[in-house]
């Protein structure tokens, strides 16, 4: 049986405006402010998110946490820690370490029956991720979410790149073809 998969879109915006029930940041490890979707988050919702993170001291690489999402449209944020890519390192393990950063959020959206998610392209800016090799194994994760569970939930990839938005609508057109 063929999974409907409308509930998925593809958006090329800013993620802070996302009129959903939860975003998700791309956070580092130590949860502080830091730049890119990071930073433009955390000036968004307002100092307090800065101040509900600190209670969590730290995150590895693959996990999650949610906050409220304070200042912003959306109620809550999950702060989703991605790999660091290098390419002289384990490239198998940043792989399953990004997957496992997408199962995260999954699980932490289900885990709080969140209905709409607003998710940016993780790792693929300063953490260096390739693009094309993100968009796939977050593609992978996606489908595996959707494909086993029971999940209405409205999925919106914002993408801030033309290159992210044009890989990962090229993967909707062909899950929908």
């Amino acid at each position: 049986m063929r999974k409907n998969y409308d509930n998925i879109q593809i958006i090329r915006g800013d993620i802070t405006t996302a009129k959903v029930d939860c975003i998700v940041n791309a956070a580092n490890s130590w949860l502080i402010p830091g730049g890119g979707v990071d930073h433009a988050i955390h000036q968004a919702a307002g100092p307090e998110l800065a101040i509900a993170v600190k209670k969590f001291r730290h995150c590895d690489p693959g996990n999650a946490v949610i906050t409220p999402g304070f200042n912003l449209k959306a109620t809550s944020v999950i702060h989703a820690v991605g790999p660091i890519w290098n390419k002289s390192e384990n490239t198998e393990e940043h792989e399953q370490v990004l997957s496992k950063t997408y199962q995260s959020i999954y699980e932490l959206a289900t885990k709080h029956a969140i209905q709409s998610i607003a998710i940016p392209n993780i790792s693929t800016g300063v953490y260096d991720f390739p693009k094309d090799l993100a968009a796939e194994i977050v593609w992978q994760t996606t489908l595996a979410f959707l494909n086993t569970s029971q999940s209405k939930m409205k999925i919106f990839f914002y993408c801030f790149d033309a290159e992210n938005y044009n890989l990962y609508t090229r993967f909707l057109q062909k899950l929908k073809s």
